[in-house]
């Protein structure tokens, strides 16, 4: 019952906490933060034919503090390079093979690349196994793959997939 009510809980957890962080503590907003919690993943069910289920939270946790961490650090860095010479600046296309098979985890790195300053996801390849990725510098392309295998990806598919 809980489970038809509620198709898909972190959704509407998620939901749920963005509404009140975004409009602020009310009954009001709680209200209707709880409706909007539980009728939008109820409504778009049917367009989520993949279901997922995370396998690692704490991995998920650890995540999470690195895309931040790497989001202030690239904020920097990014900005340095803004305010320094252009001769500095070397941007490039890199195709990044891709591990990772679940959709969710694929998509879940592309948006994790895009929200980096000074890295973007340009395009997948139709047999999901290649993003392209857009750097603004890139001084070793072999390091630029290695380390979003390693920081991103690696931890990815232990959360989708349950790989260790």
């Amino acid at each position: 019952m809980i489970s038809r009510l509620v198709p898909a809980p972190l959704l509407s957890a998620v939901l749920f906490g963005a509404w009140l962080l975004l409009n602020g503590l009310s009954a009001g907003h709680v209200v209707l933060a709880a409706v909007l919690g539980i009728v939008i993943p109820w409504f778009t069910e049917r367009f989520r034919p993949d279901q997922f289920r995370l396998r690692s939270w704490p991995t998920l946790a650890a995540l999470a503090v690195t895309v931040l961490w790497d989001i202030v650090v690239s904020n920097v860095q990014v900005a340095m390079l803004i305010i320094g010479p252009e001769r500095r600046i070397h941007p490039r296309f890199v195709w990044l093979p891709l591990d990772i098979r679940d959709p969710h985890g694929i998509a879940t790195l592309a948006g994790i690349i895009t929200m980096t300053p000074g890295t973007l996801s340009a395009d997948l390849t139709e047999d999901r196994r290649f993003l392209l990725v857009h750097a603004l510098n890139v001084a070793d392309e072999a390091e630029l793959v290695a380390s979003i295998k390693t920081r991103y990806e690696a931890p990815l598919r232990r959360i989708f997939e349950g790989t260790t």
